[in-house]
């Protein structure tokens, strides 16, 4: 099969089409024809082992220390189960499935746990539409119900509000009842209107930590603020929540615990249960897939740098196989 590969640490330029052995399923999985896949900005912290502050040595340990371990990146897919390993009751060949896989989707092919993050892809939805999902809104999710544990009627600041991780946030915040503040560059007024943001900051005209007391939880997809920065412009028992936290956000977490704001730091896990939960929010039309481009798979090399630049509006997509663009009832 074709897949993207990297035996290197570098630049987007080291991800190229190579051939790689086919994973054959093992009794317990499905392998997957991947129609299309994200490049997040998970893909280019391992692929560049950009890894903040005194996460660089796990990071790298986790990766693999002089050089990759798995060659072929990709978390979050979409496609057609061609075939079932002989435990697997789940799921059947011919089946439509989407699902975060933890690496291995920028390929043709990816071998996935049955009782992974997978689950049946609604008719509704195309699978690049389908494939824009997992990352984002799954963390998206985790982070906003379960971390910060967001109450209707409270206000949220979403900091990155369009990107790959944003753009499912300020969605999900408006749909647990939130009034949302959307952070973002220039130009993505009309994006995050229709996302549901109440109220939206551009940072380059407005400085989102000027505001006094106006938010009970922020939420920073980003990396761009810090809780000395935000905290006073969380209420009184007001929650800082970094998604990408480093040693410098440990170190906050100690000291908040000695004032009248808090910094909560967790990472997501990915379920089939959650992915469940957001195909129910999608059912409802409260969330949908924010794509920012499509690209072909022989130019994911490209598509790494798109997201590196940091600029995306929702999430960046890699097609893999044809038929992607349109929904399984037309």
């Amino acid at each position: 099969m074709k897949a993207a590969i990297y035996t290197r640490y570098g630049s987007a330029d080291t991800v190229h089409l190579a051939e790689h052995p086919t994973p054959a399923p093992g009794p317990g999985q499905v392998l997957v024809r991947v129609h299309a896949a994200s490049v997040t900005t998970a893909d280019w912290r391992m692929r560049a082992a950009a890894y903040p502050g005194i996460l660089w040595l796990p990071g790298r340990l986790m990766t693999g220390l002089f050089k990759p371990k798995q060659p072929v990146l990709g978390t979050s897919m979409a496609g057609e189960i061609v075939a079932t390993g002989a435990q697997v009751t789940r799921f059947r060949t011919g089946q439509r499935v989407f699902g975060f896989v933890g690496s291995g989707a920028h390929a043709e092919y990816v071998a996935v746990d049955e009782d992974g993050a997978l689950v049946e892809t609604p008719e509704a939805l195309t699978d690049a539409e389908a494939a824009a999902l997992p990352f984002g809104a799954l963390s998206a999710l985790v982070f906003l119900r379960d971390v910060a544990q967001v109450q209707p009627g409270q206000d949220v600041l979403i900091v990155g509000a369009s990107g790959g991780v944003g753009a499912y946030a300020t969605q999900i915040a408006k749909a647990l009842g939130a009034r949302v503040t959307a952070v973002a560059g220039p130009g993505r007024e009309t994006l995050l209107g229709g996302l549901g943001a109440d109220r939206i900051v551009n940072y380059r005209e407005e400085n989102p930590a000027a505001a006094r007391q106006a938010y009970d939880v922020v939420l920073d997809t980003v990396g761009a603020t810090t809780w000395p920065e935000m905290r006073r412009a969380l209420k009184p028992g007001g929650l800082f929540v970094p998604l990408n936290f480093t040693g410098k956000d440990m170190l906050h977490a100690l000291r908040a615990r000695f004032d009248k704001t808090r910094v909560k730091l967790a990472v997501s896990g990915d379920t089939a249960d959650d992915l469940r939960a957001l195909t129910d929010m999608i059912g409802k039309g409260e969330v949908r897939a924010v794509i920012d481009s499509r690209w072909p798979f022989d130019r994911i090399a490209e598509a790494h740098a798109h997201v590196e630049a940091r600029h995306s509006a929702g999430t960046v997509i890699v097609e893999i196989a044809r038929g992607t663009s349109h929904k399984a009832a037309a």
